[in-house]
């Protein structure tokens, strides 16, 4: 429990909780250069992470060994001798998170609500971010709000993310969901004004609203930047227990007999054929999907994924 009981672990998230991310955010990487063959983030699966970016440097005489699509033509041409260009790695690449404390997330079967994992993956990343020198920042989007951390290079930039990570995932025990497109549309503004050229944008949700107003939203900002896109999820959310059970909010109860197989192959149907439509139009723009759920340690299952287990 934490302060006295009053937030119960798990269930909701704690600013020490977050900064103890701080710890396990080492063992991968978000960087096209640090990934593995079998990553998801490259080789077979078609990344288009382009690491920092180049910045163009000079043009010099060829060597030998030289990659022939760093051929300058034009001076090649004017000079009768071949030149190449040469470019260096730019010393940044700004990230932005974005993550998902709306109403859908305040749910958990066995283990943590998907607003704690969501939370605690954006405490990793952004630790993550920092230590390989780049400038980190973060939307925190709520149904009663939106809160906006401008990318710099500085952990108390970090903890100000945070906090307001666990006051919108406080406020979830009061907060009712508002109209998802109105929502959306504010978040998506809020986006296009701090995100430019080259940035890494990793969302991080549920996404469980599959509209075409997310996919649009989506690919719209991955044309000049790489996105990362975190589906997380509760396992009952794809398998109904072989049980007879109660499902319910604060106004509406179902009886659901899980002890019917049919229904239970149904239910995983549904959530499986969504879930692979929507990765098939990421995969259609080079996006990556990474899955994580609410029962294992989100670092464990983050660092699995990166290495391509």
């Amino acid at each position: 429990m934490t302060e006295s009981g009053k937030y119960p672990k798990n269930i909701f998230v704690s600013l020490n909780d977050l900064l103890k991310m701080e710890h396990f955010s080492r063992g991968f990487s978000f960087l096209a250069s640090k990934q593995k063959v079998r990553s998801i983030l490259g080789g077979k699966h078609a990344s288009k992470l382009r690491g920092r970016g180049l910045d163009f440097e000079e043009v010099r005489n060829y060597v030998p060994g030289d990659d022939i699509r760093s051929i300058d033509w034009k001076v090649t041409a004017r000079t009768q001798k071949t030149h190449s260009r040469v470019y260096s790695e730019e010393k940044e690449k700004p990230a932005l998170i974005v993550v998902d404390q709306s109403k859908s997330m305040f749910f958990g079967s066995r283990n943590k609500t998907k607003s704690v994992v969501a939370a605690e993956l954006a405490a990793l990343t952004a630790f993550k971010v920092l230590k390989e020198g780049d400038r980190v920042g973060g939307i925190v989007f709520a149904d009663n709000g939106i809160d906006i951390i401008y990318p710099k290079r500085d952990r108390k930039n970090i903890l100000r993310f945070l906090e307001k990570i666990v006051t919108r995932n406080r406020e979830l025990i009061n907060t009712k969901p508002v109209e998802f497109e109105k929502a959306l549309t504010e978040t998506m503004a809020k986006v296009k004004n701090i995100v430019t050229h080259d940035f890494l944008v990793i969302i991080i949700s549920d996404f469980f609203r599959y509209r075409p107003e997310v996919v649009k939203f989506i690919t719209r900002i991955s044309r000049h930047n790489d996105v990362i896109l975190a589906k997380v999820y509760d396992p009952m959310e794809q398998f109904i227990p072989d049980a007879k059970l109660v499902a319910g909010n604060q106004e509406e109860q179902l009886l659901i007999d899980g002890q019917k197989a049919a229904l239970r192959k149904e239910f995983k149907n549904v959530f499986d054929n969504e879930f692979e439509q929507f990765k098939a139009k990421m995969k259609k723009h080079r996006i990556p999907v990474l899955s994580v759920d609410t029962i294992k340690e989100t670092d464990v299952q983050i660092k699995e994924i990166l290495k391509g287990k």
